[in-house]
């Protein structure tokens, strides 16, 4: 798992250095949008994953031993991740 999000990562950080390219050679504003728009997609799809790893593992790790405020930790992190 944690290869597969550094291998998305650096693909991620590979965009966004071809953004900051394209913006330093003028290119077409919509075109710009567009690979924005893609990178943004693909750091959508690493959230997801993690956040489905987080909670298949650390959150019902943290229940079991009775943490239960993990929960409320979990709710606020996906408010965040909502907006």
């Amino acid at each position: 798992m944690k290869s597969s999000l550094i291998s998305r990562l650096n693909r991620i950080e590979g965009q966004v250095r071809g953004i900051k390219g394209m913006i330093e050679k003028d290119a077409y504003c919509d075109d710009v949008l567009n690979q924005i728009a893609s990178a943004q997609a693909a750091m959508n799809s690493v959230s997801k994953l993690l956040l489905e790893s987080h909670m298949k593992s650390c959150l019902i790790n943290r229940i079991q031993a009775g943490e239960m405020e993990v929960v409320d930790e979990l709710l606020k992190t996906i408010e965040k991740m909502m907006k």
